[in-house]
């Protein structure tokens, strides 16, 4: 060991007696320092400008393209050549190697003394880059420290594997700009074999695994995984042997096949290590985060350990689909990577794939036989499988597939059947930029697989609104649309149209949902609505203003009433009916996410509302969830012109401001379990138009979704909210930012400049 430290010694000693190992270290130090107060100054005009900021740790460190430590990562491997392309190479072209390899010191010893040093080299760096994160603990509140040492150590653990990769190819050549040249060369294919083969099965695996590129990622981003690390040592290990290697065949007289043979058990057992390692089964996991935000949360792991057998994750990959593309072979581990979650905590899961043709929804299905004229489907579908390099006989056609299963209710859409057991839930993908499903929309999908998923019914009947249609007042986009992400049928739930039968309600509906009657129920649906109430069935009314003689007969047994009118909000934007309802001082008593809307502000779009009256005479207890602001807005009980271009506050009309509810929630004890109940004097605010308003932002989506989660007892969508971080504030001023440039931009550059000058001077001068 004190061989291998002297040679580390000295090849510092030499690295810092030249240029270039100084002119490294200024040149990473002004390029971190230059982004990293970029990042302050954007971060703090922001704030000045009163955006809302969050997760400062990750957007400073960790932001793909933006953080430091992700920038540094896509740089680092410029710097690394200059340093190690010397180290072998110069012994070479000097003569000493043969000093070297003639001397007691064995070749193992060699090469560990020099990597050895460039870990020193490498170590100082990520001291270097320390300072950043002292100065983000000054500059940010509450920085996650945890946070960046996981970076930090990927970072660290990369410059090393580039270290040992350039000591390597330093031992091929005494040309120390040919080994420069060499190591960038394996750099750039090391990062670009994870993108070969991946639509081979058989090589997929292999070249994914040798890729370098993103293998920092993880750490970086505050997650450390044992195959990564591993990953890091195997490479450092191989590249390390193989210098040995070399050196040793350039001293003996072996033969090509003792030779060979050495290369080819050594790559053969770092290659061997290195599946075993990747396999789900043996990787571990230490998440760095404060809020442990890189691990699937209670809720979502208390799920898995009550699935009943393993669970299988079948993918139906329709090739006429336009989300094809994510299940071919070649997008296979980008694709299991979704679930790495998931795969923690189940190592045994089986992802399946099959694959298919038929008609998908009919706008795509119209867009794609115009493209392709005069092509059936299955010319289509093999054109498709030739362009993306996919065997067509593995495709089934539409007859064999419906043998397996009918995905006609599902229109054909690239989608995702999970089974444990006998039971079977869908998990579908979306039409939004993210496309996939997230963690809530994942755990719902396994929860259905362990608890039986409450039914939503709509009333049919009185000509109410629909979730058959996508006009702007019906119900399909909230309810059943099969790509919009937080629907119904997506967060977990079933929902069907229910029309009374003999005066009942069916006995499997969880939640009856009556939506603007245009008329008044007969006997038989208020027969059924009113038994279902008397035995503790959950409910929402939605009403609209001028209809109070429609909805008051349902209300008045839960002792609220819709009064006559409709509110009027102030308004130099919209029109005067169009409300933003704002989320009541109670609504935290509905849940707790409600209380962090009222504390933001938050506020949800109502067009054309009316006001409730209520009383806890039927034995409820009522909270008003959502409520007008009494400083702009009034009831008004006489006709509104909505032509007008402004209609005015009038005392003398009887107009009066005040805060009226606009949504109450209503709860009693019945048969052990608590009855809840909605009303709302308003059924738009979860209608297909006011989910996709643009202006102003409100919280329709998120609202409309916890509603049905109240409504079902919170069993439904799992609750997968995390708390949320505290480093949400920059702490320097627009003045004190200077500091901050001066010293990281200018006096720490300089010293390290002067110390070097002055060190090299030195040097000269002996």
């Amino acid at each position: 060991m004190r061989k291998i430290l002297n040679i580390a010694k000295l090849e510092l000693d030499i690295m810092f007696f030249s240029p270039i190992a100084w002119l490294v270290m200024i040149i990473f130090i002004f390029q971190s320092g230059l982004h990293f107060t970029d990042l302050l100054e954007r971060y703090e005009s922001m704030q000045q400008l009163h955006q809302e900021l969050k997760d400062l740790t990750g957007h400073f460190f960790a932001q793909p393209y933006e953080g430091l430590f992700s920038m540094l990562q896509s740089k680092v491997y410029l710097y690394i050549p200059l340093l190690t392309m010397g180290l072998i190479s110069r012994e070479k072209s000097s003569g000493t190697i043969k000093l070297l390899l003639s001397s007691p010191v064995k070749f193992g010893e060699i090469i560990m003394g020099k990597f050895l040093a460039m870990m020193g080299y490498g170590f100082l760096l990520i001291l270097v880059l320390f300072v950043f994160v002292i100065a983000g603990h000054t500059a940010i509140t509450a920085l996650d420290i945890p946070f960046t040492l996981s970076g930090l150590l990927g970072l660290y653990l990369l410059i090393c594997a580039y270290s040992a990769i350039g000591i390597f190819m330093s031992c091929l050549t005494s040309y120390q700009v040919a080994a420069a040249f060499s190591t960038l060369v394996v750099f750039a294919f090391l990062g670009y074999i994870g993108q070969v083969g991946q639509d081979l099965d058989f090589v997929r695996d292999l070249t994914y695994f040798l890729s370098i590129s993103g293998r920092s990622d993880k750490m970086i981003d505050g997650l450390i995984r044992s195959k990564d690390v591993l990953y890091f040592l195997i490479v450092i290990t191989l590249f390390l042997g193989l210098s040995v290697l070399k050196l040793l065949g350039e001293r003996e007289n072996g033969s090509r096949w003792l030779k060979t043979g050495r290369y080819a058990g050594l790559i053969g057992s770092c290659l061997l290590v290195g599946y075993v390692s990747s396999r789900p089964a043996m990787v571990g996991y230490i998440d760095m985060t404060r809020n442990k935000d890189r691990t699937l949360t209670q809720n979502s792991q208390s799920l898995l350990r009550q699935l009943k057998g393993p669970l299988q994750v079948t993918t139906y990959v329709n090739m006429l689909d336009l989300n094809m593309w994510y299940g071919l072979p070649v997008s296979r581990n980008q694709d299991l990577d979704r679930f790495e979650m998931y795969t923690r905590f189940l190592p045994d899961l089986d992802m399946k794939y099959v694959y298919y043709y038929d008609q998908p929804d009919p706008d795509a299905y119209k867009g794609l036989k115009k493209r392709n004229p005069g092509l059936s489907d299955s010319a289509i579908a093999n054109k498709t499988a030739i362009t993306a390099k996919f065997d067509f006989d593995r495709v089934l056609p539409p007859s064999e597939m419906k043998k397996i299963i009918d995905l006609e209710p599902e229109e054909h859409r690239f989608i995702r059947q999970l089974q444990a057991g006998s039971r079977k839930s869908f998990l579908r993908i979306y039409s939004d930029m993210p496309t996939h499903p997230f963690e809530m929309e994942i755990s719902a999908a396994i929860k259905r697989l362990v608890a039986t998923p409450p039914k939503v019914g709509f009333l049919s009947g009185s000509n109410e609104r629909t979730i058959d249609r996508s006009g702007d007042k019906d119900y399909k986009m909230s309810a059943i649309q099969l790509d919009f992400r937080y629907s119904l049928i997506n967060q977990g739930f079933d929902v069907v149209t229910v029309r009374p039968e003999a005066a009942k309600i069916p006995d499997d509906i969880d939640i009856l949902v009556i939506a603007d009657p245009r008329w008044k129920l007969d006997t038989a649906a208020m027969t059924a609505v009113q038994a279902y109430i008397d035995k503790g069935g959950n409910l929402l009314i939605a009403a609209e203003p001028g209809k109070q003689d429609v909805v008051n007969p349902l209300l008045r047994p839960l002792g609220v009433r819709m009064t006559e009118g409709r509110l009027i909000e102030e308004s130099k934007d919209y029109a005067p009916d169009f409300i933003l309802a704002q989320f009541g001082d109670q609504s935290g008593k509905m849940s707790g996410d409600y209380t962090a809307m009222a504390a933001k502000h938050s506020m949800v779009s109502m067009p054309g509302t009316g006001t409730l009256e209520y009383s806890d005479s039927a034995g409820f207890a009522i909270t008003p969830i959502l409520v007008t602001n009494p400083k702009n807005t009034w009831n008004r009980t006489r006709k509104i012109d909505n032509d007008s271009a402004v209609i005015r506050f009038d005392p003398q009309e009887g107009d009066s401001k005040k805060s009226s509810p606009a949504v109450l929630s209503l709860s009693r004890r019945h048969g052990g379990r608590e009855q809840r109940i909605v009303v709302a004097a308003d059924a738009d605010f979860f209608s297909n138009k006011e989910l996709f308003r643009a202006q102003p932002r409100t919280m329709n989506f998120v609202f409309s979704i916890d509603l049905f989660g109240w409504l079902s007892n919170d069993e439904f969508p799992v609750d997968v909210q995390r708390k949320t971080g505290e480093d949400t504030r920059i702490k320097i001023t627009e003045s004190s930012l200077f500091n901050y440039q001066l010293v990281l931009l200018g006096i720490f550059p300089a010293l390290l400049l002067v110390s070097g000058t002055i060190l090299l001077i030195r040097r000269r001068s002996k």
